[in-house]
């Protein structure tokens, strides 16, 4: 027990730490003290009308940017954990079920519609619509079956038949298009403002209100659905509600930063293996607070280079080793 809290301790100022380096890199780097004294010293009622350049760069491009990587991070490793668990795979992960492909067929369908985009708000929109009809399916196919196999295979099926659909768009789409949505794809964490954050918080806040009504149902599923049954779980609610709460999390952070690779794969391996154990009651916020931590870290060697990297490529980099290593260790 001691030896956990030393963890959760040491997870969170590590995730203070590094997200205060996140404030400070960018195009532009400062150090610390600058960055916290530009920060808290400027009247932010007077922002908009005389910022300093640091404060408004901190206030209103970095400060978001590093919001959202916390809660994407965290989301996506949750929704990572939950996915492994309900269908008793060490490979799963937030995607499986179709939700990244219907975010894309989404944003796909507006490009080819030639919309003049000016703004991440239509893009968002039309992400959050493409993971709103492949979550609908999904959970209306999840409360006719009573396999997990068949809803995973079923999730599979809806997830390729949007990516043929997409790739089928992207023969007819013109170059400029094709090009927004190639650049939507790698992820990014800078399209979401204060506008937008809201709606991000509110999607994976009623998640987290359903995740944590499912810490002991899914401790019953790590026995298996027969156990699970005899513990007086009712297995096909609790699959529905699964089902759920991790298309709210991975479609939320899908319709606004884009699909963000292998970190919801890898992170629950992480904390399984910190921790020693597969308690969810202590797995799933060790899961969130290393998702954070890692995509924070991915965003700042992100901006490291001369040109911004894509979140999405970085985290491949960090996640692919250790899903090999988990492939090669049975």
């Amino acid at each position: 027990m001691q030896k956990n809290t030393f963890i959760f301790v040491g997870l969170t100022l590590l995730l203070v730490v590094v997200a205060l380096l996140d404030l400070c890199c960018g195009s532009a780097y400062w150090i610390l003290p600058d960055s916290l004294f530009a920060l808290f010293s400027e009247d932010l009622s007077s922002i908009a009308d005389s910022p300093s350049p640091i404060a408004n760069i901190l206030i209103h491009i970095r400060l978001p940017k590093m919001l959202t990587a916390i809660l994407a991070g965290a989301s996506l490793s949750v929704a990572g954990l939950m996915m492994q668990t309900l269908f008793r795979n060490p490979l799963a992960g937030p995607y499986i079920l179709g939700v990244s492909s219907g975010a894309s067929l989404g944003v796909a369908l507006l490009t080819m519609c030639g919309v003049a985009i000016s703004s991440s708000g239509l893009i968002s929109g039309s992400a959050i619509i493409g993971c709103l009809i492949t979550m609908l399916l999904v959970m209306l196919i999840a409360k006719r079956i009573r396999s997990n196999i068949t809803l995973l295979i079923v999730g599979m099926m809806v997830g390729n038949i949007a990516g043929a659909l997409v790739n089928m768009i992207q023969n007819f789409a013109n170059p400029d298009s094709l090009k927004l949505f190639i650049v939507w794809t790698l992820g990014s964490l800078n399209s979401v403002s204060w506008d937008e954050l809201p709606t991000l918080i509110i999607g994976i806040a009623i998640a987290a209100i359903l995740v944590l009504m499912l810490i002991k149902p899914l401790n019953g599923l790590l026995l298996g659905e027969d156990y699970a049954r005899g513990l007086g779980i009712n297995v096909e609610r609790t699959r529905w509600m699964l089902v759920l709460a991790s298309c709210l999390l991975a479609g939320s952070v899908t319709a606004f930063c884009g699909p963000i690779a292998f970190i919801g794969v890898a992170v629950p391996h992480i904390a399984r293996g910190i921790l020693t154990t597969s308690n969810h009651r202590l797995t799933i916020p060790a899961s969130a607070l290393i998702g954070a931590n890692i995509l924070l870290i991915c965003d700042i060697l992100c901006n490291l280079s001369t040109y911004a990297l894509p979140i999405s490529t970085m985290s491949a980099l960090f996640g692919a080793p250790i899903i090999l290593w988990i492939v090669l260790k049975k």
